[in-house]
């Protein structure tokens, strides 16, 4: 058996700020969804849905939304992640609607991370948001909660790798 190693977009993967001009072409955005409906999910129930926010003006919108993190309007586009607790409470009631249906769109938001890495692009997830500002800025309907901002584009900077926790601090065996 050969020993696991680590995906090089996962040791390439960093939270980018600052974007050069350009845009993404429809199919690249498309892209970037398809990896994002291949996450897992509970029941494979699928509890996502996402909008894809090119508009400047909504951007800014977003910006406000997101407590003035301007970045976000220089991204070549948005993707705002949204989790739909009704999809996943049909089967799993409570706990899918508070849990599952979370846990699937991070699942998703990472493999959109993952493959704008994968591709030289840059991006963030924004989690620092107003829900219901997000939602009135994109016309989310009642019962769809904005989960994630996820701007990305060509980046404009390269940031250092951030310190992680070690193993020997993370990784219990057996017990706690």
């Amino acid at each position: 058996m050969t020993p696991i190693r680590i995906p090089q977009p996962i040791l390439e993967r960093r939270s980018v700020r600052a974007y050069r001009e350009g845009e993404l072409p429809r199919e690249d955005i498309e892209k970037l969804i398809e990896a994002a409906i291949l996450a897992p999910s509970a029941g494979n129930l699928q509890p996502w849905e996402f909008i894809a926010v090119t508009d400047p003006e909504t951007k800014m919108r977003l910006v406000d939304a997101a407590l003035g993190q301007s970045f976000i309007a220089q991204a070549s586009v948005v993707i705002v992640v949204c989790a739909v607790p009704s999809r996943s409470a049909a089967r799993y009631g409570r706990r899918g609607a508070e849990l599952y249906c979370l846990q699937d769109t991070a699942a998703a938001v990472e493999n959109i991370l993952l493959t704008a890495a994968a591709n030289g692009l840059g991006a963030c997830w924004v989690g620092a948001f107003d829900e219901k500002q997000v939602a009135e800025a994109i016309g989310v309907p009642e019962g769809v909660r904005p989960i994630a901002l996820i701007p990305i584009g060509p980046p404009a900077e390269s940031p250092p790798r951030r310190p992680r926790r070690s193993l020997s601090e993370v990784l219990h065996w057996e017990r706690w």
